[in-house]
């Protein structure tokens, strides 16, 4: 069985098998070019992916660039190891803003706008939200598209101007510590809690595949989540299960939650 076969056998059954064939591809090129051939953007499941993958290949290094040092999406270069030159990740970055005077925007906002357009989630990198409205992180090829069509955000009229990539800003994300208690350490408890919602609509959330937990789309609502883990909900950004406390004299789970807002 060759090392394409092992790999999208052991992707086949889950909701990976389309990225993982993607990838595979990028590093069989780079074999038989003994060059390299970068990714589009890939959350942090998708560079777990990527990093499977090479380690089938041994002629095979990675390399990952999202514009700035702690991005969180990035692209990754799968890079024969002949190869002696640089890798161009082709990555680029606008700054927008807004009068902030008179409008407020989001991340949601932002990226609603931006895949408005027409455009894949995967051309787009980091959004980092600051200042008089953001900066984004987008594939060098769809810059200038961006900066000629996005006109607004919501209602909010925006200006657009080319940004170095040495001047984007560190990532500051607000977070919201919740303290509570659950009866389980279902994901559709722990989830509900972080996102202010009821159990019985988060569960139905997960069953239209809105939520993953570490970046993959959550099998079911009754599987259990542990200390450390990210659950995402799609429109409504993502918790992280911080730490569980224990369990108090009724019985119950004391947790501490983050939500990245």
């Amino acid at each position: 069985m060759s090392e394409r076969e092992k790999i999208l056998r052991y992707y086949r059954d889950g909701n990976d098998a389309e990225i993982a064939a993607r990838l595979t591809d990028l590093a069989e090129n780079s074999v038989r070019s003994r060059k390299y051939r970068v990714s589009e953007f890939l959350d942090p499941n998708g560079y777990s992916i990527a990093e499977t993958i090479a380690a089938h290949y041994d002629r095979i290094s990675i390399e990952a660039d999202g514009g700035f040092a702690g991005a969180e999406r990035v692209k990754v270069a799968f890079i024969e190891e002949d190869f002696m030159g640089s890798v161009e990740f082709g990555i680029a970055a606008l700054e927008i803003t807004v009068d902030v005077r008179y409008y407020q925007i989001s991340h949601r906002d932002v990226l609603g706008a931006v895949l408005g357009l027409g455009l894949k989630r995967e051309l787009i990198g980091d959004i980092i939200m600051g200042g008089r409205g953001c900066q984004i992180v987008c594939e060098t090829a769809m810059a200038e598209f961006i900066s000629n069509n996005l006109t607004t955000i919501g209602a909010a009229a925006v200006e657009i101007q080319p940004l170095a990539l040495n001047e984007l800003a560190s990532r500051e994300e607000r977070v919201k510590e919740i303290r509570n208690t659950a009866a389980s350490l279902r994901l559709d408890v722990i989830a509900a809690m972080g996102f202010g919602t009821s159990r019985s609509k988060m569960a139905s959330e997960i069953t239209a595949d809105k939520v993953k937990l570490n970046w993959k789309v959550a099998k079911s609502a009754s599987q259990s989540v542990k200390a450390g883990d990210i659950i995402s909900m799609r429109g409504r950004g993502r918790v992280e299960l911080t730490e569980v406390l224990g369990q108090t004299k009724k019985g119950r789970i004391s947790v501490l939650l983050k939500r990245f807002i």
